[in-house]
């Protein structure tokens, strides 16, 4: 399948490039101009579902030394809902309809997850947010987006990042460190390239899903990368 031929596609959102300069909540310019282009995208009628990772609060595997890594995890994973929420208001502002999942029960503040009910949302025409990982501890955001990405059977999963695709080694220590403009799943997993954790993309691999890598920050991105320009670093 071509970039340019998606119909349902998962929007995994960093957390800390929603923070924009401000590094740890939200920047709400950040966040609408996020909503600008998910609204232009879901206009044509490509479905969008978006997960979003918990970085700007917390990091279950590093934010404590002294908190128990489980209980860690689980404060990551209600961060991830707290922006789910925000992020899904700021889209009903621009006038998107919008539905927040979880594994586990919030009270009134979101459904619990459901593939057939997200899956009647998206066809509906609503974005669907999954928020709260997989929720089990020792799982990273980036296994509960391509859980989700199987789940729903979306066509590719879009990675807005901080960075501007998956590079050999780290570019913020690295000033020669060389990006790529293609990859393989197999080379993903075989070079240990962090584009993900490794559970993550094993499932990536195993089930064929296309991975478009992209900096969240320059200007119409999310459009560009559905549309099948050729930005960042795309994994099949």
């Amino acid at each position: 399948m071509m970039m340019n031929d998606l119909k349902r596609i998962l929007l995994k959102l960093s957390g800390e490039a929603l923070a924009g300069d401000k590094d740890f909540g939200f920047d709400e310019a950040t966040c609408l101009k996020v909503a600008e282009q998910v609204k232009q995208i879901t206009d044509k009628g490509t479905q969008v579902a978006i997960v979003i990772g918990g970085g700007n609060f917390w990091r279950g595997r590093n934010s404590s030394k002294i908190i128990e890594r489980t209980k860690s995890d689980q404060i990551g994973m209600l961060g991830t809902v707290m922006n789910c929420i925000y992020v899904s208001e700021i889209f009903r502002t621009l006038g998107m309809q919008t539905e927040v999942y979880t594994p586990f029960m919030c009270g009134a503040f979101t459904k619990l997850f459901s593939k057939d009910a997200a899956v009647a949302d998206l066809n509906a025409g609503k974005v669907v947010f999954f928020a709260g990982g997989t929720g089990h501890p020792y799982f990273s955001t980036d296994t509960g987006t391509t859980l989700r990405a199987i789940e729903i059977e979306a066509d590719a999963i879009l990675l807005a990042k901080a960075v501007d695709g998956v590079y050999d080694s780290d570019p913020a220590t690295n000033p020669n460190a060389v990006r790529f403009d293609e990859l393989t799943h197999m080379e993903v997993v075989e070079k240990d390239l962090k584009v993900m954790d490794l559970t993550a993309a094993t499932l990536c691999k195993d089930n064929h899903i296309i991975i478009h890598v992209f900096a969240i920050a320059e200007e119409g991105n999310v459009v560009k990368a559905i549309a099948g320009e050729k930005i960042g670093t795309i994994i099949k």
